[in-house]
């Protein structure tokens, strides 16, 4: 049987301390340890419709931060491993940090500048390298909170900014905050997206437009990190027992 393994990563960082930053050192480790077991690399979409080895591993940035290319890219490239990037396609580009709650109190302080989003141009070149660009939406709202006529232009107005500026389909959707529910799958595929990468709380069978991420951040280590990244690690997070672990490695 495939193991498939997809990874939701943020920002990389020497020195900011958010819960979404890990450190290129502790990528790097992460990633050379499941590379090690065995696991072959793979964009999101091809992991999940077209697995290329028993073990696939598909690494997943949300947010399209500048330092995902600066520092989180040669860390893969090391690795041989591709990445996908999901991109909030109002702020692609801005010479100004981007905002939204969660990020916001970052502002006016020493780590603003991790802030700032990648361009069109920097998306552009990770595609070449053979990396994935997809939708993060538009604006990176809760989607399940939006009226059907907000949820259906968020959808489709990033879906069509991606494919504009990159002159290639944009087939898959990482939804903001991992706030996803029968609804807004229901609106993502009628926007025309093939495949949807999920953050769930606790494991549930993968499906294509809600396909469940392990989600990796500040705080975890070695031992962290392998237990959540297991398969026998993620088949406990589907049981009563496994929500209850999730809720302790959130501390």
């Amino acid at each position: 049987m495939t193991n498939v393994l997809v990874l939701c990563y943020h920002a990389v960082s020497e020195t900011w301390d958010a819960r979404l930053s890990v450190t290129p050192e502790r990528l790097e480790r992460q990633l050379e340890s499941l590379v090690r077991r065995g696991y072959r690399g793979a964009t999101f979409s091809d992991a999940v419709s077209r697995p290329p080895a028993a073990r696939t591993l598909a690494v997943t940035f949300d947010d399209a931060y500048r330092s995902v290319l600066e520092l989180a890219f040669p860390v893969l490239e090391r690795l041989d491993l591709p990445g996908t990037v999901f991109v909030p396609t109002r702020f692609a580009g801005c010479e100004e940090p981007m905002t939204w709650p969660g990020i916001d109190g970052w502002l006016d302080g020493p780590h603003e500048h991790e802030l700032y989003p990648l361009d069109w141009e920097q998306l552009g070149a990770l595609i070449e390298a053979g990396w994935e660009v997809g939708s993060h939406t538009a604006s990176h709202p809760k989607l399940t909170e939006l009226d059907d006529e907000s949820l259906a232009t968020e959808l489709g107005e990033s879906k069509a900014t991606c494919e504009d500026a990159l002159g290639a389909p944009c087939t898959s959707i990482a939804y903001p905050y991992g706030d996803v529910d029968a609804r807004v799958v229901q609106a993502t595929r009628e926007a025309g997206y093939s495949f949807g990468a999920a953050l769930p709380p606790a494991f549930h069978a993968p499906r294509a437009l809600e396909w469940p991420r392990v989600g990796v951040y500040h705080a975890d280590g070695m031992w962290r990190f392998r237990l959540k990244s297991c398969r026998p690690g993620r088949s406990l997070r589907s049981s009563a027992a496994g929500e209850r672990l999730t809720k302790a490695l959130r501390q």
